[in-house]
């Protein structure tokens, strides 16, 4: 029998995952032009954090001053050193509490925006109304400077 002559109720064993199949490709392809225009996306926040620690501790170890002396640097190196022995066990220990750390930072922010928003559109509001009732815009109080 062949692929012409097959009954409806049974489909090739080839159609089962072709939808699946196309869209994992799909994906793959979209993900692959995304980074290739934007980059790679940044990581947890965890491992950003650890990246900011590590871009700082490189940036104070590349500071030459001949002013501080070897003294300073030796005090600036162990200082990195202990930040980072502080750091990296909590990174490891909970790397998912810096991701609920950044998602409330974000919706602190939100909330923020709303309010500012709400209240900027409070004050227009205000100074509309004086306009069309006729009575103008407030001078406030005239101080003399004399």
């Amino acid at each position: 029998m062949s692929d012409t002559e097959r009954p409806a109720d049974q489909p090739r064993a080839a159609d089962d995952d072709a939808w699946e199949q196309a869209c994992a490709e799909d994906l793959a392809a979209e993900q692959a032009r995304r980074r290739a225009q934007y980059g790679t996306p940044p990581g947890s926040a965890a491992e950003e954090l650890r990246r900011l620690v590590d871009a700082v501790s490189e940036k104070l170890s590349g500071l030459q001053s001949p002013i501080a002396g070897m003294a300073a640097q030796g005090a600036v190196n162990q200082l990195i050193n202990q930040a980072k022995s502080v750091v990296e066990p909590v990174i490891q220990r909970n790397p998912d509490v810096f991701d609920h750390l950044a998602a409330a930072g974000s919706e602190l922010l939100a909330a923020y925006r709303s309010a500012v928003q709400g209240h900027e559109r409070r004050w227009t509001a205000d100074g509309d109304d004086k306009d069309r009732k006729g009575e103008g815009p407030s001078t406030g109080d005239h101080i003399d400077l004399d």
